[in-house]
């Protein structure tokens, strides 16, 4: 049944759940997230304390009509409507580390950081993504690509096992074992097959790393980036790296050097030695004179620095998508749109090189797909007002155009925020797609996770 959700329904949610229930209005109510330009105004949001909690919601939701979303950190996410209930995950925060399996439990309202830190004394290394202040759960969902995907691969490949609550209202637990489908697609498949709710993830052994990025001034942007390329192309399998155009503000927290102008800045990471790793980087320290060299040995729990993500909330647009290759010409559209006057409303235009361990077959298949693509291209455009929307949208999409004769006509989940049914297709081949729908409605037969970043028939 369906009908207008009202202060009985919410009466009714907080007898069946052991966490708070908020209502619009509510001070608990609000959850912006690290993108404040998703707007969410669930009918009410849940801050869950368990499994169970997330089941009885979904059941709720069920017997109601209604959908349900999830919130952890709200980096990637997507927007929620009235006719939806949103599961917050934050005090699902269990992480614990098993030195002697080399693995990690760690709870859906978990951020990367926090596994960081109770793994580095152990000198173990939870495959992060670029940022770690992302939530562990939603970034394994979309897969994950980090700053050492092409010497371990995708995240997910690092999966042993899943929790997660179905759109029925069962709790499940996932292995390549038990419900080996739901955990075929948990791993990039996004909510599609349910609300994941604690993951055991394996840990390599590495303490350091040498890494970091060199910025060069903008001015050497199209050279930077072509020498970059070819340099990319033959890495050896230690060695990870991406590049990205830079517009950053003048912030106490960004280096003077770097604020109020465009940079290129050259990102690596390698488990070699450290003499090895430097000889390797050598040839990109000689392209041009840097601006900033932060490369160099560094403890692998400072990961985070190699990408120097934004650690607060933005008003973001991020579009992108797969290249089969970057051309020259390529290479001069993306430094044509991050100049003046529209430039500096796009503070990243990143490329990430893949390959290496990212390309292989991995010893569990996922629903993660287009691993033959050599780069990841995501551009990130600041929403300050409407204005600023309006001119974002008209030069990404002008340059997404000019790229199309390099264009893979695809996208990885966790650079595809949206719920358009047409942009997450393309995060999947067309068998990949129709084997989640598939699962979708099995697992999900009310279609209560029929929201947001879903594949459904």
């Amino acid at each position: 049944m369906s009908h207008e959700f009202d202060a009985y329904d919410i009466d009714e949610l907080r007898r069946r759940v052991r966490g708070e229930v908020h209502g619009p209005g509510d001070p608990g109510y609000p959850s912006v997230g690290f993108n404040p330009a998703v707007d969410r105004s669930p009918a009410a949001v849940v801050d869950v304390l368990d499994a169970d909690d997330i089941a009885a919601t979904v059941r709720f939701a069920a017997a109601h009509g209604m959908t349900v979303g999830v919130f952890a950190t709200g980096h990637g996410g997507t927007g929620l409507g009235a006719r939806s209930i949103l599961v917050r995950t934050a005090a699902l925060d269990t992480c614990v580390v098993d030195a002697a399996q080399r693995t990690a439990r760690v709870g859906a309202g978990v951020v990367w950081q926090t596994v960081i830190d109770a793994a580095a004394p152990l000198g173990l290394a939870p495959l992060c993504g670029s940022s770690p202040t992302v939530g562990v759960i939603g970034y394994l969902s979309g897969g994950g690509i980090g700053p050492l995907v092409s010497t371990f691969g995708s995240s997910v490949d690092h999966v042993r096992a899943l929790t997660v609550v179905t759109g029925d209202g069962a709790v499940r637990t996932a292995t390549p074992q038990e419900n080996p489908e739901l955990f075929w697609g948990l791993r990039g498949g996004k909510a599609t097959l349910g609300i994941i709710t604690e993951a055991v993830i394996g840990l390599p052994a590495i303490s350091d790393i040498y890494g970091g990025a060199v910025y060069f001034d903008g001015a050497d942007a199209a050279v930077v980036i072509r020498a970059w390329r070819d340099w990319a192309a033959l890495l050896p399998d230690e060695a990870s790296t991406s590049v990205a155009l830079l517009n950053l503000p003048q912030l106490p927290t960004v280096p003077p050097m770097l604020a109020g102008r465009l940079s290129v800045a050259v990102r690596y990471a390698s488990v070699a030695d450290a003499e090895a790793a430097a000889a390797v980087f050598a040839p990109i320290r000689a392209v041009a004179t840097p601006l900033l060299d932060a490369v160099g040995v560094m403890p692998y729990a400072a990961i985070g620095a190699i990408h120097a993500d934004p650690p607060g909330p933005m008003p973001v647009r991020e579009r992108g998508g797969l290249l089969t290759a970057l051309s020259d010409a390529a290479v001069d559209i993306l430094v044509d749109a991050v100049t003046p006057p529209v430039g500096q409303l796009l503070p990243v235009v990143e490329i990430r090189a893949l390959g290496g361990a990212y390309a292989k077959e991995p010893a569990v298949r996922s629903a993660l797909c287009h691993r033959d693509a050599p780069f990841n291209l995501n551009i990130v455009g600041l929403l300050v007002d409407e204005d600023a929307a309006q001119s974002v949208t008209a030069v990404v999409d002008a340059t997404l155009g000019a790229l199309a004769p390099w264009s893979a006509g695809a996208m990885l989940p966790n650079f595809a925020a949206s719920d358009d049914p047409e942009l997450i297709r393309t995060c999947y081949d067309a068998d990949t797609a129709a084997w989640l729908a598939a699962l979708g409605d099995q697992f999900d037969p009310h279609g209560v996770y029929r929201t947001g970043q879903v594949v459904r028939s």
